[in-house]
């Protein structure tokens, strides 16, 4: 018999992607009547041409993936936002059903996308155990068999007859997990939804992922976090705008990895004259962001100098509050820090923080200090959001450039600095006999 557990060809996924035209405000009234106008002509005559104001394009998450994946490998898959690497879960899951394309997959799956996948909200944590297990096509007798340690595992033995609905996030998380690992499924599948448990229970999770993958079992597991997948991980695939970039050993899957860097270059400046181009929607748009130094635009920017992030954006929509935030992540795409312009427990707030925005043209900035961030490769994301919704941001984007440094500030040591950041700390030293 075959080692191959999973063998995919010409795999693809296609989405079509309505845009709705871009409008001025619009009163309820207005709407309304334009409705009916609409709904009477198409009763006078139903085969007159639709005059919907929106476009339709198609948008290929995945194309031409090719892969084999055989019994008990631990394979990592990597790439950037966007790349395709939770629909290729969802097709292998078989949550979504592929465009083009056929997989064979030999075994029973488990998987963990999202929080919420594979529980009913309405049913306590007991019922949706059985209920997971009766999925997998186990009987009640070998889920019993399961039961204590996957309570014991996920810590939510005094909520075990609560429904779910009612449980956080972590604890949805810790149980959904729970579950798809000590069911015993021939292919785990993990996407990130772990980052949303706390450090204990993420180190957890990583070690029951280590002993699933040495008990011969197939685990996939899509992460940003290059040391948790380099630590579990043998084989790496690097997805790249839906495409298989690198199918290989993990070192090499994630040197390839960063090395993608090289297509996303940043000249230091970004600018959208177009706005219906620009990201963001009927609420604001984003119009330009610049990295400086010294006042000067580039994306070449020195470990001694402070970076000023500078955001430009159209409020459309007024009365309502904004928020401007930036997550800071390396060239492993791990995040260093994030900050907003709403700085809680700061005394020095931006002006407009908590501020009712009316329409027109804004400003943000914000400084990194120098001395903070280690040389390389860096990503800086910028998000907007409603003041009262930070889940979905208005817009995103990313924009990167290297952190530079010269041998000046080493003194003698000349070899790479390690970890993550590299503050500049005051130190003193005296004599005290």
């Amino acid at each position: 018999m075959s080692d191959r557990i999973i063998k995919v060809e010409n795999l693809g996924k296609k989405y079509v992607l309505r845009h709705q035209q871009h409008e001025n405000y619009t009163a309820l009234r207005d709407v309304v009547t334009q409705k009916l106008k609409h709904y009477a002509l198409n009763v006078l005559n139903p085969f007159r041409p639709s005059s919907a104001h929106s476009s339709r394009e198609e948008f290929w998450a995945l194309k031409k993936i090719d892969l084999e994946i055989k019994r008990g490998e631990v394979v990592g898959v990597i790439g950037r936002n966007g790349a395709g690497k939770t629909t290729l879960l969802k097709l292998l899951s078989r949550i979504t059903e592929p465009s083009t394309g056929k997989m064979r997959i030999r075994g029973r799956t488990a998987c963990l996308l999202e929080v919420g996948t594979g529980f009913h909200p309405e049913l306590t944590g007991r019922e949706n155990i059985f209920l997971s297990g009766a999925i997998l096509g186990m009987t009640r007798r070998e889920i019993k068999h399961k039961f204590d340690e996957i309570v014991q595992f996920a810590e939510v033995e005094k909520f075990l007859d609560t429904p779910v609905k009612r449980y956080s996030s972590g604890m949805y998380v810790r149980l959904a997990f729970a579950v798809a690992a000590h069911l015993e499924p021939e292919i785990l599948l993990i996407d990130e939804v772990l980052a949303v448990g706390d450090i204990a229970f993420q180190k957890k999770c990583l070690r029951k992922m280590d002993d699933v993958g040495k008990q011969g079992r197939t685990v996939i597991f899509v992460s940003h976090n290059m040391i948790a997948v380099k630590r579990l991980c043998s084989l790496g695939i690097v997805l790249d705008k839906g495409q298989v970039h690198y199918k290989g050993p993990i070192e090499a899957a994630v040197e390839k990895y960063v090395g993608l860097d090289d297509h996303y270059e940043f000249p230091g400046y970004v600018k959208w004259d177009d706005p219906k181009k620009a990201p963001g929607n009927h609420l604001a748009t984003l119009m330009s962001i610049s990295l400086l130094v010294d006042n000067e635009v580039t994306n070449t920017l020195p470990v001694n100098k402070d970076i000023e992030v500078q955001i430009e954006y159209a409020n459309i929509k007024p009365g309502e509050n904004r928020l401007v935030g930036i997550h800071v992540l390396n060239s492993m795409d791990l995040l260093l820090f994030a900050s907003t312009n709403w700085k809680l427990g700061s005394s020095s707030l931006d002006k407009w923080a908590y501020q009712k925005y009316p329409a027109g043209i804004f400003r943000t900035s914000c400084i990194i200090p120098k001395f903070l961030l280690n040389p390389g490769k860096h990503i800086f994301r910028i998000f907007l959001f409603k003041g009262d919704n930070w889940g979905e941001p208005i817009w995103q984007y990313d924009v990167s450039a290297e952190i530079s440094e010269t041998h000046e500030f080493r003194r003698e040591y000349s070899g790479e600095w390690v970890g993550l950041m590299r503050p500049s700390l005051d130190w003193a030293t005296k004599q005290i006999e």
